[in-house]
């Protein structure tokens, strides 16, 4: 059984200084880190809030991605497509299912159209000019409507390898907008042939 709230705090705070901050991650030595160490301090670690605060849209009536569930760059009858505007990436997608679902209660059907979408959009991303490749998130703690983020990473920039990609994306200045247009038309173009489905109405 996973340790309770508190149990997880105690066992937590037991490797932590006097001003319960835990130590340096092993992540913050690897080169690819976007910190320097030498200067860097984690932050406190707060005690647990129980219950979790709830997510955006959890009461579906006033869930933002169910307003949009006609607008994306690419939809079909279960799945809109979404360009992120304003990342440091060279592109970043966001895919919604159109109805309100969250990962756990996808049915068995829509989970295996997510995994089949997934791979398609993968290969797109990674076949666009100088992107090796396309790093797949789902997150989930923002909010109640299932979106799976997917980052191109761009060819070259090995201190953008692995799970540090996202922090450098916000470091990075912006990418620019013209250009990401343009390959998340091919990625659409290519999905539309590979998979089906149709271009939206526009980004949003």
């Amino acid at each position: 059984m996973p340790l309770s709230p508190e149990e997880f705090y105690a066992h937590a705070l037991a490797a932590a200084d006097e001003e319960q901050r835990l130590p340096l991650s092993r992540m913050t030595e690897w080169d690819i880190s976007p910190f320097e160490a030498e200067g860097l301090r984690v932050s406190r670690l707060r005690p647990p809030v129980v219950p979790d605060p709830p997510r955006h849209g959890e009461d579906p009536a006033d869930c933002r991605s169910c307003e949009r569930r006609d607008e994306g760059i690419w939809l079909d009858d279960h799945w809109r497509l979404t360009r992120v505007g304003g990342v440091g990436v060279p592109l970043a997608l966001m895919l919604h299912p159109r109805e309100h679902h969250d990962m756990g209660d996808l049915d068995d059907d829509l989970a295996a159209e997510l995994g089949v979408l997934t791979t398609h959009l993968t290969r797109h991303v990674e076949a666009l000019p100088h992107i090796s490749r396309c790093h797949v998130f789902r997150i989930g703690d923002g909010s109640a409507h299932l979106h799976v983020w997917l980052f191109a990473r761009p060819e070259g920039q090995a201190q953008l390898f692995g799970s540090w990609l996202v922090v450098w994306d916000d470091l990075l200045p912006e990418y620019p907008a013209d250009l990401a247009e343009a390959d998340a038309a091919a990625v659409v173009d290519a999905l539309v042939a590979s998979y089906g489905g149709r271009r939206g109405p526009r980004a949003d």
